[in-house]
């Protein structure tokens, strides 16, 4: 039971006490097969201790003192002299101590590894459940109003956007013919992008779209793919993924979003390079739209390279699109941001 053969059989002298008030006694300690046995020089056994239940009372002082677990008035104590029985009897409580089950390491370990758990919860699922349930539960109305603070913020990079009294009802017109009554079109005058949308439906256009081409398809086209980009990815989930846990939490309790994620929203998505849509829901975009794409993709690439299924697998290419806007409207809304 000992494991450590070396120790099988040693004997040595010492002082033992059966109780405190009763005196020492010298006595032959034997250390045999996973016990300690105290004998009289006649070699009568007086006491016998199991290892398993033996502690050495002060630590690796000597002499060293043992006694029984749970009964510190009998001890043995073992002088200067004694140090191959002291280290064997020290050597076997520690093997026997590493065989024994340790509550408070099994709790240590349990309590590490729920702790682990939670911080992995909190660090990698809290946060997209969290941005999750705020974009479910977030009405229209406080989506629209982000949309509008975010309008505010680009706009002092874009500038304000263009709008004149004759362009009025062609840009309602154009949102209403791609979007039906479900969002609105903003066209702005400057900015890197061509397109991007916002909370709230909002789909914003740069000048260049209007001014650049004589062809309204192509503008109902940046409208058309700038709507699947928000039906695919969410635009609230989007300013919230960018803005962090905070972001999201602040909206979830108190309704608002800090102006500071808003700006920094802003300039992120005016820089940024928008993802095209897979191709089949594009294409199928178009058909539903009955809108030719073709123009949308040659106004994105002239060379048609990186746009040329598009251009070959337009769906209205036979039967050219249903009319966006009248010839005068398209012109209205062509002077939109004036000069």
């Amino acid at each position: 039971m000992t494991a450590l053969k070396e120790f099988d059989r040693l004997e040595a002298t010492g002082l033992w006490r059966p109780a405190p008030d009763v005196q020492r006694r010298e006595v032959v300690v034997s250390l045999g097969d996973a016990t300690l046995t105290m004998s009289d020089i006649q070699n009568r056994p007086l006491a016998h201790w199991s290892l398993g239940a033996v502690i050495r009372a002060n630590g690796s002082a000597v002499p060293a003192i043992y006694h029984p677990d749970g009964d510190p008035g009998e001890t043995l104590e073992l002088g200067e002299g004694e140090r191959d029985m002291i280290a064997g009897i020290d050597k076997l409580l520690r093997a026997i101590d590493r065989k024994r089950p340790h509550p408070g390491k099994l709790r240590f370990l349990l309590s590490g590894t729920i702790f682990a758990i939670l911080l992995g919860l909190a660090v990698f699922w809290l946060p997209g459940a969290l941005e999750r349930y705020t974009v479910q539960v977030v009405p229209m109305v406080k989506r629209a109003e982000i949309g509008e603070r975010l309008l505010t913020q680009i706009a002092r990079v874009t500038g304000q956007p263009c709008m004149t009294s004759d362009a009025r009802q062609p840009l309602r017109r154009l949102a209403r013919r791609v979007l039906g009554d479900t969002g609105s079109v903003v066209i702005v005058p400057a900015g890197a992008r061509r397109s991007a949308h916002l909370p709230g439906r909002i789909i914003l256009l740069h000048r260049n779209v209007l001014e650049d081409h004589e062809d309204p398809d192509v503008a109902a086209g940046f409208i058309l793919t700038e709507a699947l980009r928000a039906r695919q990815s969410d635009p609230l989930a989007d300013v919230l993924d960018h803005a962090g846990l905070w972001a999201s939490l602040r909206l979830l309790t108190t309704g608002n979003l800090p102006d500071a994620a808003l700006d920094a929203y802003a300039e992120h998505l005016l820089t940024s390079r928008p993802v095209d849509p897979p191709m089949e829901p594009w294409l199928a975009a178009f058909s539903e739209a009955e809108l030719r794409s073709s123009p949308y993709a040659y106004a994105r690439d002239i060379t048609g390279e990186s746009v040329l299924t598009l251009i070959e697998a337009d769906p209205r290419a036979a039967q050219g699109s249903r009319l966006v806007l009248t010839d005068a409207d398209w012109v209205r809304l062509q002077g939109i941001c004036g000069s």
